[in-house]
């Protein structure tokens, strides 16, 4: 049902815009920014790595040096020459982002100024819940748009619960101007093979309408030893450009298997010594496989020269299947484990609407804006343990055993599960964007009106278990001065908005007064002051933010928003090609995260588990004066020790990586053609690289090993 819905709405969308928009005169995309726009790109910066903005919740597309947040956009050119995989290599080259994994999963996880951002909470053009949420192939995204700082006001919140720290957009690929056919074959690791189709054409009597198709697989042993990965991929873009109507449609098939994925480790005090970076300590029965089909369509249209209103709507349907085994470790390297099966399904729908209005009053200008969002889903799920006695193996010598059965702790039918949780969130937003000193002095108030609900039901027999209900209205302030052409500062407070816990019966063997109460959804407040700095072929950022985000636990018999955390910190970046044939990517976060309040007071002053002091890249490209079309890179990733438990006696030691990479463009008969290779972990360091991801957990993540990718593409 999902399928043919999402199909025909896409299609009946399209025409429908089409025909609507017949007689008016196309724009550039690539060329031109349309302010605010929910629909258009802003142009690339020079060097093809980063964008000169992005999209900013329902402000729309936003120049940088506009935007009153710290954001930076990073481009499908970046994404192609360093050969990704998926968002979260993209986002390697972020200095205030570090990647992980899912809680006993192997979800991608991002961190972002100390916070997590799930997968699930990425907006895909714009919107929640479209996106596959434990793997997102790079060949879908035109953009990976990183916002820095709490998205309550902006997007509305997160539906996952997090989005404290940042944010994730990522903007699907668009037809550029002229003809592109891009076949691309490739070789990873031990075997694995890579397969991929760019195809793209527009049409109409000035180019207005736009047809891009992407194609991908991969199949085959990476780096890991006995780590197998089959991918496949289909994404198909439409879009329609003009003056007064533009519109987009999008939908995307990925189909994602992994067996014998290496899993995370948790400690059981002392953090063992890393195993071998190439090394599989996961059972080879395991295995994660999941499918999604996702789509979306925006379209906006400007009723006058000063008006505007646009509408956007999608979907995504998935499957999930996962047989894992995630040990404990003991100092000396022997685990233990069980077995741990789940299914899940997913349906979900999110949509958005709203309008633009600009005007003067005077001396000042005001862009308003007004916008409805509403995000549901509906999730199936079942389990199935073996015994917790578990089984044994060890992180230096891995033993194979007989899957054990699962059929100890059961929940739910793996087969057809019950579904199992319904959320709807849904919002309404004002703002108003004044302008004063002739556009020097921006100033943006605004406010967001929010209503979360959940419903809980049976693993077994899918009655009703619990609900929540609650609403929260969260404010934004904003102000960007320019005193120059080249320089933008900013100021802004903003919240995070996490729904409210549900009060336990029982703490400690006592009775909890308030036990099943719901609490009010947690706010989390930040406050931040920033510069930028453009100077056309590169630029630049400077932030200081104050992060605090309330927790619940029982104190005096009652359980409330008792805790406080609080991350104060010094985010800064540089981009773009100072000097032609030399482009950079650099950055560095300082960061001081600490527990401000905690149950008796026994953790205030230490830091959250997983929270560096400092963090740290630097990414390097030249085009050797003396061979035409050769392309050197280098990359340095580093990060600070990291607290692993709760009272900060274990710690996970610093690590540093270096990468490495070329690219040769070459004519081949009338072909251009382009061949990369490009090492990851240079060094081959056997070393942890993150320590949790998930609030609490201290689950420990291997680097990968020494790993040779290579790639030759070609252009028709």
């Amino acid at each position: 049902m999902f399928r043919s819905v999402l199909l025909t709405t896409s299609a009946v969308l399209a025409l429908g815009g089409a025909a609507f928009a017949q007689e008016v005169e196309p724009t550039k995309l690539d060329e031109v920014v349309v302010t605010g726009s929910q629909v258009a790109l802003p142009s690339v910066r020079p060097g093809g790595q980063v964008a000169r903005g992005g999209r900013v919740g329902l402000f729309g597309a936003l120049d940088a040096m506009d935007t009153p947040f710290a954001t930076t956009s990073y481009t499908s050119q970046l994404a192609r020459d360093q050969q990704a995989r998926s968002v979260a290599d993209v986002l390697q080259n972020d200095p205030a982002v570090r990647v992980t994994k899912g809680f006993g999963n192997f979800q991608e996880l991002y961190v972002i100024r100390g916070f997590p951002v799930y997968s699930d909470d990425m907006t895909y053009n714009g919107l929640y819940g479209i996106l596959p949420r434990q793997f997102v192939a790079a060949e879908f995204l035109e953009r990976v748009e990183v916002f820095h700082g709490a998205t309550a006001f902006l997007n509305g919140a997160a539906p996952g619960g997090s989005g404290v720290g940042g944010a994730v957009n990522l903007m699907p690929k668009r037809a550029p101007d002229g003809p592109l056919t891009r076949l691309t074959a490739g070789l990873e690791g031990e075997s694995e093979v890579y397969l991929a189709a760019d195809l793209a054409r527009r049409f109409g009597a000035a180019d207005e309408y736009g047809v891009r198709l992407n194609l991908a697989r991969r199949d085959g042993e990476g780096g890991v030893e006995g780590q197998a990965r089959e991918l496949n991929v289909i994404g198909l873009g439409l879009d329609r450009r003009g003056d007064r109507a533009r519109f987009s449609a999008d939908i995307g098939w990925q189909d994602h298997r992994i067996d014998a994925p290496r899993p995370t480790v948790t400690p059981a005090g002392a953090i063992p010594a890393p195993p071998p970076a190439d090394g599989n300590f996961a059972q080879p029965w395991t295995y994660t496989d999941e499918e999604q089909l996702f789509g979306v369509a925006r379209g906006e249209f400007d009723v006058t020269d000063a008006v505007s209103a646009w509408a956007a709507f999608g979907g995504r349907e998935g499957r999930e299947q996962n047989v894992l085994a995630n040990p404990r470790a003991q100092s000396d390297g022997t685990l233990s484990a069980y077995r741990f099966d789940n299914a899940r399904e997913d349906a979900i729908w999110s949509g958005d609407v709203g309008v633009r209005a600009d005007l003067v009053t005077g001396p000042v200008g005001h862009r308003l804006v007004a916008s409805a969002s509403q995000v549901q889903s509906k999730s199936a799920n079942a389990y199935a343990f073996s015994s917790f006695a578990g089984f044994a193996s060890d992180l230096y010598a891995p033993v194979a055993v007989t899957p054990p059965a699962a059929d100890f702790f059961v929940g739910g039918d793996l087969s057809d599960p019950h579904v199992t949780e319904r959320v709807k969130n849904s919002s309404i937003a004002i703002a108003d964007m004044l302008s004063f000193m002739d556009g020097r002095l921006l100033a943006t108030v605004g406010v967001r009106h929010q209503r979360i609900e959940t419903r809980t039901y049976d693993y077994n027999t899918g009655a009703p278990q619990s609900g929540y209900d609650g609403e929260a209205t969260t404010p934004a302030l904003a102000l960007v001065y320019k005193p120059h052409d080249r320089i933008s500062l900013y100021a802004n407070y903003v919240e995070a908005l996490i729904p409210g816990q549900t009060a336990p019966a029982v703490s400690g063997g006592v009775p909890v007064q308030n036990g099943g109460e719901v609490l009010s959804p947690f706010r989390g407040e930040q406050v931040e002051v920033g510069a930028k700095y453009d100077a056309g072929a590169f630029g630049g950022s400077i932030s200081l933010f104050r992060s605090v985000l309330p927790s619940a636990f029982v104190e005096n018999n009652v359980f409330a928003a008792n805790g406080e955390q609080e991350n104060r910190g010094l985010e800064a970046s540089v981009f773009g090609e100072p000097v032609d044939g030399l482009r950079l990517l650099a950055g560095v976060t300082l960061l001081d995260a600490e527990l401000t309040r905690t149950a008796g007071g026994a953790l205030d002053g230490k830091s959250p588990i997983g929270a560096p002091e400092f963090q740290g890249n630097v990414n390097l490209e030249w085009d050797v004066p003396a061979a035409a079309g050769l392309t050197l890179e280098a990359r340095a990733v580093h990060t600070a020790d990291q607290p692993a438990n709760a009272d900060n006696s274990v710690e996970l030691e610093s690590w540093t990586r270096f990468d490495a990479g070329v690219r040769y463009v070459f004519e081949a008969g009338s072909r251009t053609l382009t061949a990369r290779a490009r090492i990851e972990n240079l060094a081959d360091e056997d070393q942890w690289v993150a320590v949790g991801g998930y609030p609490g957990a201290n689950y420990l993540t291997l680097g990968a090993p020494r790993t040779l990718t290579m790639s030759i593409s070609a252009e028709f």
